[in-house]
């Protein structure tokens, strides 16, 4: 099992580096996330878990810039922050892996890590005919590739010859190297095979030992169990539970997320919120 957050009691008393206060989010008389809050701290493992309709996707969205939210707000790094569109949570350090991964599999692992931050040589006339320092960009994808512990046998080979969990590899590493702050991860174990899924699970453990937040989002509990620091649990768009993962177990998790449960055992836990009135199968 990886090495926590939780075993270092310290790190419950950083400053939170994102902070999501009250927010809820309609569409129309449907409400898909109802008065959540919760914080996300440096170098922690933030698992959110739910079932389908539970709200996981809509706050992913809000968090990645891809959703406003019809209340509540975003601080960060204390200040609050409105993200109009996924430059500006971008802009504020927040980096987002989907489980399509978006990669160009047409294009060399090197073009995929600049894809749409190219560097330009600064020679003449390269500079005025926009000619792409090829050299650099290698010499700092092996470098960013180096710094969380990815192996690619070829950072020339285009994107579409890798396996899954070497793709996965490769749009975490380009996340992590253009996010500061939190890196959000939806599903990234999913239709892997299991040393795919290990490899990926080692490299969440080492993105958070470089003091990234990071928010997981998984059904696979046995996964979050490992890697996971905190556990946010969502039924129906209401925060049922906010638990450390060493307070709970994986039946006790199943009763949060089905309503089973009331609430997990821990200090740190909260109770379940009342059903909303109105749900959909929003994530």
């Amino acid at each position: 099992m990886a090495e926590t957050a939780t075993s270092d009691p310290t790190r419950h008393d950083s400053a939170p580096v994102l902070e999501v206060r009250g927010l809820t989010k309609r569409y129309g008389s449907v409400v898909a996330l109802h008065d959540v809050t919760l914080d996300l701290i440096p170098g922690q493992v933030l698992a959110l878990v739910g079932d389908n309709g539970a709200g996981k996707s809509t706050l992913l969205k809000i968090l990645s810039g891809n959703a406003t939210p019809s209340e509540g707000q975003l601080l960060v790094n204390g200040e609050p922050r409105l993200f109009r569109g996924p430059t500006d949570a971008s802009a504020a350090g927040i980096a987002t892996v989907y489980q399509d991964l978006a990669l160009a599999l047409d294009l060399d692992v090197t073009s995929n890590l600049f894809l749409g931050r190219e560097i330009v040589t600064s020679s003449l006339p390269g500079r005025w005919l926009k000619w792409l320092d090829r050299g650099e960009m290698r010499r700092q994808t092996q470098a960013a590739l180096d710094r969380v512990h990815i192996h690619v046998p070829d950072i020339n080979r285009e994107c579409g010859n890798l396996s899954g969990g070497q793709r996965q590899a490769v749009a975490i590493a380009r996340a992590v190297t253009w996010c500061e702050r939190v890196l959000l991860l939806d599903e990234p174990t999913a239709a892997l095979g299991v040393e795919q899924q290990r490899e990926v699970l080692n490299l969440i453990d080492h993105v958070r030992s470089l003091g990234t937040a990071v928010v997981l989002v998984s059904h696979q509990l046995p996964h979050v169990m490992e890697i996971a620091d905190r556990i946010a649990v969502l039924r129906r768009g209401r925060l049922a539970a906010l638990t450390d993962r060493e307070a709970v177990t994986v039946e006790r998790l199943v009763g949060l997320i089905t309503g089973l449960e009331g609430e997990a055992d821990g200090g740190t836990d909260l109770p379940a919120s009342p059903e909303r009135e109105a749900h959909g199968d929003l994530g």
